[in-house]
């Protein structure tokens, strides 16, 4: 199921409706990618999940909370997932956290949206990685070079291979960031 900004503001609310109801903890939960891009009105598209980074395990009444929205709206198990963990796992944008858009859903479910600055360095990241619709994301944010230059030493902190470097360049240049391309 595709999920554009209002399906997917319903059913965070029903999420936090359901975890209350399960008495979980407060929680604090990271969000990227394409659902963290929608939410914050940086693009305007859908997606078919929620990508968390964090935390890297979910309390067991979070998890059943997941699951109970998934049953009642026809969801796959994994509409939020930690697919994108990795990332904080190797360590965040420097401020991710100051910069990241808070909101609430119920008083014990609080996410925390990736910036467009961070969304930057993730979708380059993802872009080389697995190419794709994280392009056009990543083009849709209209990056700036600094931008780009500043997502590229943090992605040779996560990659280090020599071939990660080689396929970096090359997507700057065909993306028509030739002077990015140079610089690193």
């Amino acid at each position: 199921m595709n999920m554009d900004k209002d399906k997917l503001l319903s059913l965070l609310k029903e999420l936090g409706k359901v975890y209350e109801a399960l008495d979980g903890q407060s929680l604090i939960l990271g969000v990227c990618g394409g659902a963290g891009l929608i939410l914050t009105g940086l693009i305007d598209r859908t997606t078919k999940d929620i990508d968390a980074i964090f935390p890297p395990v979910w309390p067991e009444k979070f998890s059943e909370a997941v699951q109970i929205v998934a049953k009642n709206y026809g969801l796959p198990s994994s509409w939020i997932n930690l697919g994108a963990e990795q990332l904080t796992a190797m360590g965040l944008p420097d401020g991710f956290m100051e910069r990241a858009e808070k909101v609430e859903f119920g008083s014990r479910l609080t996410f925390y949206f990736a910036s467009r600055y961070d969304q930057i360095f993730f979708k380059v990241y993802a872009s080389v990685d697995r190419g794709s619709y994280h392009v056009d994301d990543l083009l849709a944010l209209y990056p700036t070079e600094d931008e780009l230059l500043e997502a590229a030493r943090w992605c040779f902190t996560h990659d280090t291979l020599p071939e990660f470097k080689k396929i970096l360049v090359s997507m700057f240049e065909q993306l028509g960031y030739a002077t990015v391309a140079k610089k690193i």
